[in-house]
């Protein structure tokens, strides 16, 4: 599959961002037409009561009202000074169109729920797009994956924790979102939004894995069928091979590899900037051959590091992979930026931790070994087994945090 692809058929939507900055998380939309297994799940998952049309109250205590049909809702204030409120100037009253504001305590959620009653939907959705453009040209381009933003007909809620997102998609409410780059599960909905380039959803990303269900499984490249949601209808796309390093070299070329200075060596080579996966002797990983592209430490600090790896073993390295990768998370939840990823062929892979690096593998049919708990991936991206239980193929990333 290839990256443009890719964004193509998941660019109808993104996430909304945050409006304050203590509310900022992702939320996704696009989906192609429900297969039954994902559209049985979809069925499964509470529904709205068929009353409030996606809310219109008329006021801040009509809007708790109807949330309060979905998640906890206390101690409601509307005091300008509550710590609960965001600090941005962007929604306060009078901005995006909102004419007024207020915050609640969710005690079940143990998390607060920002209100905006808003006068003019359609300004407050550009407003918000507008904000996210900027955002992304400024170089976040991951601004709003993982908003929390979800609209009504004339109000707006920001649920600081993702599992009362989740709950509150179980009525009419719906998230908005503007990110080009955002797609969204099989048996979750799509509608427009008011304004071009953004899209609503009940499907609530998150990375803690608190989000809603993603009801595609990971598919397995060895068994032929019809055609699932990131899948050609002759099953997996297929991993790269490789015969020899040199054969390896030329491949991970294509993908934007610099091999112009590469050393073949079984010793142990890291930098404090790049740190390789394979630690130690790589046969015990299950490594035949092992090499190194880049400039390495000497009268310059050592760049542009990455390792490749013929593979005599791939389920042995998988295993060693998935126990570094789940101690590295273990203390933030989060993979230190200098720790390479996985990326596996069928008897060849690459450690690197460069992100232009891993995209131009994923065009060369590259995947990432991702063992994180709770991972999902949204329509449209590959999400194949690993030889390890626990873990997932992928050419998809969480942006990072």
């Amino acid at each position: 599959m290839r990256l443009q692809r890719i964004l193509a058929a998941t660019a109808a939507l993104a996430a909304l961002g945050a409006l304050a900055t203590a509310c900022e998380d992702p939320a996704k939309a696009g989906r192609p037409p429900a297969s039954p297994t994902a559209a049985a799940g979809a069925q499964a998952r509470p529904t709205a009561d068929g009353k409030g049309n996606g809310a219109a109250p008329a006021s801040l205590a009509e809007a708790q009202a109807y949330v309060q049909k979905f998640a906890s809702c206390v101690n409601m204030s509307t005091d300008p000074k509550d710590p609960r409120l965001p600090a941005t100037d962007d929604t306060k009253e009078g901005n995006w169109a909102v004419t007024a504001r207020g915050v609640c305590t969710d005690t079940v959620r143990h998390g607060e729920i920002v209100f905006f009653m808003v006068s003019d939907m359609k300004a407050f959705q550009q407003a918000y797009y507008d904000h996210t453009m900027k955002q992304m040209k400024q170089g976040d381009g991951a601004y709003g994956m993982f908003s929390r933003v979800i609209v009504g007909k004339n109000f707006v809620v920001v649920p600081s924790k993702t599992r009362t997102a989740v709950d509150l998609v179980n009525s009419d409410l719906r998230v908005i979102s503007c990110n080009p780059g955002f797609g969204v599960p099989d048996g979750y909905h799509r509608e427009k939004a008011q304004v071009d380039y953004c899209g609503l959803t009940d499907f609530v990303s998150s990375e803690d894995g608190d989000g809603s269900k993603n009801y595609e499984e990971p598919h397995d490249p060895s068994t032929e069928g019809p055609e699932k949601p990131g899948q050609p209808a002759t099953g997996s796309l297929g991993l790269p091979s490789a015969g020899s390093l040199d054969e390896l070299k030329k491949l991970v070329g294509q993908g934007g590899v610099d091999c112009t200075k590469m050393t073949v060596t079984d010793e142990h080579v890291e930098s404090i900037d790049y740190q390789p996966v394979v630690d130690g002797e790589p046969r015990l990983w299950g490594v035949k051959q092992r090499a190194v592209c880049g400039e390495l430490g000497g009268e310059r600090r050592a760049h542009n590091l990455n390792w490749l790896d013929t593979v005599f073993d791939m389920k042995t390295l998988q295993t060693r992979a998935k126990a570094a990768q789940l101690a590295d998370l273990k203390d933030d939840g989060r993979l230190r930026a200098t720790a390479s990823k996985l990326m596996v062929g069928t008897n060849i892979a690459v450690e690197t931790n460069s992100e232009s690096i891993r995209h131009g593998l994923y065009q060369l049919q590259f995947l990432y070994l991702n063992c994180e708990t709770g991972f999902t991936a949204p329509a449209g991206y590959r999400l194949e087994k690993a030889q390890v239980e626990g873990c997932v193929l992928t050419n998809f990333e969480r942006p990072a945090r």
